[in-house]
């Protein structure tokens, strides 16, 4: 616990500040896909060297938010609502594996534990502060992967959710989404504790969809399905005319 602490007390660095705040603009659509990640002007913007910018930029390309091209610097990827799909499709399934194994394998510290980073993310909740929940919500994912008592499906789940990190903050921003968000939590931990392996499994994976979708409806260029919405004004047109 003394060492969970201490990586929790923390304080991030230039570069993870850096690239927290460009991953944010990008997801927002502030940075659009093409967009050169120009060095000498991210620098001026938050007044540091380009060292850290430099740095920032490789965390982005490694999480899949920067694509570098030979000579010519970084620039910002192609996000459709396809690959976003994708994406979550793993995630949900990494994230219910966990939660299945973590109803059969957690033990009493680890129950004891869960709980109280659930209650962290009430508190949190209760008082709007989107900051502080959207870092107790990864502190309760996290609790539950490592009670899955599977060290390489951790490493893997990790993995994948950062690169969705940037998306999974943006739903926050959604009306209510504080107090759903909690109200999921909830039913996946009591089906963990009464050791309901496949209904902890499906709740999370039902968790990650309403992410998936709470991302679209904060970022319309986002959503899963935006086909209909455009048929629909394709035939409207068409009978206009």
């Amino acid at each position: 616990m003394a060492k969970d602490a201490t990586a929790l007390a923390r304080k991030p660095t230039q570069a993870e500040r850096i690239r927290a705040s460009l991953a944010d603009a990008i997801v927002r659509g502030e940075l659009g896909p093409g967009v050169a990640l120009d060095e000498t002007t991210i620098a001026e913007r938050f007044q540091v060297s380009r060292t850290p910018v430099r740095e920032a930029i490789r965390q982005l390309e490694a999480i899949g938010f920067a694509e570098a091209r030979p000579h010519r610097g970084a620039v910002v990827p192609h996000f459709t609502p396809e690959k976003l799909n994708d994406m979550f499709t793993v995630m949900a399934e990494m994230e219910a594996l966990c939660a299945r194994y973590a109803a059969s394998h957690i033990n009493a510290a680890e129950r004891k534990e869960l709980l109280a980073r659930h209650e962290s993310c009430a508190e949190a909740a209760r008082i709007g502060d989107v900051e502080t929940y959207y870092a107790r919500n990864l502190d309760f994912h996290d609790a539950i992967y490592r009670a899955s008592h599977n060290q390489y499906l951790v490493e893997v789940t990790l993995g994948v959710r950062n690169r969705l990190a940037p998306f999974r903050k943006l739903q926050f921003e959604g009306l209510g989404r504080l107090a759903k968000s909690l109200a999921e939590h909830d039913a996946i931990l009591q089906a963990i504790f009464r050791g309901d392996g496949e209904g902890a499994a499906a709740l999370m994976r039902r968790h990650l969809q309403l992410v998936r979708s709470s991302v679209g409806q904060v970022s319309p260029g986002l959503r899963e399905d935006p086909a209909p919405a455009q048929s629909a004004a394709a035939g409207q047109s068409q009978e206009t005319a």
